[in-house]
């Protein structure tokens, strides 16, 4: 039972950096919009944290994968992909030139982003929680697993 409270400890500080980096990255734009920052500044910005934000996305996955939770592996496989997609076809970067056109789809994409973290987030407080209550509660006296999480 201490595997699940530290695989579950793992995922919650992977999500945690995931919807931080998603929202500097929200934060950047409005500063963008709001004419605080430049777009030299802001592709820099944005460019240096979206590549570590790909491959943590990606660990997030495979952990799920390599731990036998399916149904967290099936919810975050979709970003994964989406974002492995983006890579190969090189669109994952922000040019300097095109920001201003771009701003308001960039915007979108990283608020759903942060919308689907922080449903993720309270899937894995939830088990967190739960893994720590029946850590602390005798194995006859626990809740058991959760249904489909």
């Amino acid at each position: 039972m201490a595997w699940d409270l530290v695989l579950w400890l793992i995922a919650f500080s992977i999500d945690m950096a995931l919807v931080a980096s998603n929202f500097y990255q929200i934060l950047c734009l409005s500063d963008l919009e709001a004419d605080y920052i430049n777009p030299y500044d802001l592709s820099s910005r944005i460019n240096s944290v979206v590549v570590p934000e790909f491959v943590l996305q990606g660990v997030f996955s495979a952990f799920f994968l390599l731990t036998w939770h399916w149904f967290m592996f099936l919810m975050t496989l979709p970003i994964t992909c989406y974002n492995m997609m983006l890579y190969i076809k090189r669109k994952h970067l922000i040019d300097v030139t095109e920001v201003f056109r771009f701003l308001d789809i960039e915007k979108k994409y990283r608020i759903i982003k942060l919308a689907f973290y922080l449903f993720i987030f309270i899937i894995v407080v939830v088990r967190l929680v739960l893994s720590i209550f029946n850590s602390l509660v005798d194995e006859d006296d626990s809740l058991g697993e959760v249904g489909i999480f």
